[in-house]
């Protein structure tokens, strides 16, 4: 549900019901810093951090990017250095803690399972992200946007504290050339004292948009894959491409069709557990899916909207009443994201949505998730995003039709968790994504208009619908 959106209170209310609680973890180390400099209200990163088992780390980090009382109104946050192939150790040691602090958290005060959801697309800061997760005890690992082979080898190597590496994706590498990602988590403290005991391998589970996709992953992993969730194309968020069909950019004209529906039969065929995902926040949903062989449903936007959210009140609020009155429209965006995957855009006033708000904006890329690598003409590497300055984009060798309605998703999600970098034009203006199936959500918003996540979990578990 993208940055900070399921966050640790979020997750933590899910899993203390018996449910399985998860936590984003992309660009966690983004928001990290942030609430930080905002004085991190009530304690509680500094109340994580004190316990993670690095003290010594936590404690410089901490040190680094705490603000008593936070920022003053209007300054600009601090920003981390963008990620790069060769960032140093103490880069990957900020994306550690961040990860640490938002699992610690989330398994605070009840002995349910916790899971953290990566995208595969950003993939130089994924070793260090789950390192820290796994260091805070991490049940479960979900990992879409691309075929994550390489992730079930390094988590067993992390499991052990050993040193990893992966084979980076770097753009124009057809002659052979190869660059990988190295973590060692021994690099994090000046004697490279670890703990001696190994941690907690978790169950991973890839996000999977087709049966092919399935099979691919199970015969080039590295590792253990303990399962599957099968995602629909009606899910929020990034969704996978459709085969054989196109969309007109920006128009929500992406379509998907028969090709592109799982072959669930196959699914059942490879053995292991999964989970049906995209539609699912409805009552029946899971007797349904079970029916069908799954052993359960992921469910996201439903909750987003729940009081535990990590959504921006004002967006919450906005995309509540937008549902209750049924104005609030979803559309899918074959050109907004940087990946090149489409992505749903929910329709909002003040949003990178409304084409007047994005025309205004002034192009930036600051945070730098999305950037990919590229192999330049003299042999280096350089990072590119079609949604950086144009200009900056086309003196990288990029292609100008490739910016075109490109939205900076690194900032505007940040901005959709009440973390907007401060300009002199004024904030980051968020862009809100949803499913595209809310009218169940919207009919319980009718009869619960502020509800909590163990609202949200009795209404799905529902015979009937009507809520408690």
């Amino acid at each position: 549900m993208g940055i900070g959106v399921s966050g640790w209170r979020l997750a933590r209310a899910v899993s203390s019901r018996g449910e399985l609680g998860v936590v984003s973890g992309s660009g966690l180390d983004t928001l990290f810093v942030r609430r930080l400099q905002d004085g991190d209200p009530g304690g509680h990163l500094r109340r994580a951090a004190a316990a993670f088992p690095l003290l010594e780390v936590s404690e410089q980090i901490v040190d680094a990017w705490y603000v008593e009382g936070g920022l003053p109104e209007g300054q600009a946050y601090r920003l981390l250095p963008m990620w790069r192939i060769d960032s140093p150790p103490r880069r990957g040691a900020v994306a550690v803690l961040a990860a640490f602090c938002e699992v610690f958290l989330a398994r605070e005060g009840h002995s349910g399972q916790v899971g953290m959801n990566l995208l595969t697309k950003i993939e130089i800061p994924n070793p260090s992200t789950l390192y820290g997760a796994m260091l805070a005890g991490v049940d479960v690992v979900l990992m879409g946007a691309g075929i994550p082979t390489a992730v079930p080898g390094l988590l067993d190597e992390l499991a052990h504290h050993r040193p990893v590496r992966m084979q980076a994706t770097v753009e124009g590498d057809g002659g052979g050339c190869r660059e990988f990602i190295e973590f060692d988590p021994g690099a994090l403290v000046p004697n490279g004292s670890l703990p001696s005991e190994p941690i907690l391998r978790p169950a991973f589970l890839p996000i999977v948009s087709s049966h092919s996709l399935a099979r691919i992953l199970l015969k080039k992993a590295t590792g253990r894959i303990d399962g599957f969730v099968v995602e629909a194309p009606t899910a929020g968020g990034h969704n996978a491409p459709p085969r054989g069909r196109g969309g007109q950019p920006d128009a929500g004209a992406v379509e998907w069709g028969e090709r592109d529906r799982v072959d669930l039969d196959t699914i059942r065929k490879l053995g292991l557990p999964f989970w049906l995902a995209g539609g699912m926040g409805r009552p029946g949903a899971l007797v349904e899916a079970c029916a069908l062989g799954a052993r359960g449903i992921q469910v996201g936007s439903l909750f987003a909207l729940s009081r535990e959210s990590g959504l921006d009140p004002d967006l919450k609020a906005g995309a509540r009443d937008g549902l209750r009155s049924g104005t609030l429209r979803v559309r899918t965006s074959s050109t907004a994201s940087p990946t090149g995957f489409p992505f749903k855009i929910v329709e909002m006033d003040g949003t990178l949505s409304n084409p007047e708000v994005l025309a205004g904006r002034t192009r930036r890329c600051d945070i730098g998730l999305l950037r990919t690598a590229y192999r330049r003409p003299d042999g280096g590497i350089g990072y590119r995003c079609p949604a950086e300055p144009e200009t900056a984009w086309l003196a990288k060798g990029g292609d100008a039709e490739a910016t075109r309605g490109r939205r900076c998703l690194c900032n505007a999600l940040v901005a959709d968790v009440g973390h907007p970098q401060r300009r002199r034009s004024g904030p980051e203006p968020g862009l809100v994504t949803a499913g595209d199936e809310l009218d169940h959500v919207a009919r319980f918003l009718r009869s619960e208009p502020d509800f909590t996540a163990g609202q949200a979990l009795d209404w799905l578990r529902s015979a009937s619908g009507n809520p408690a």
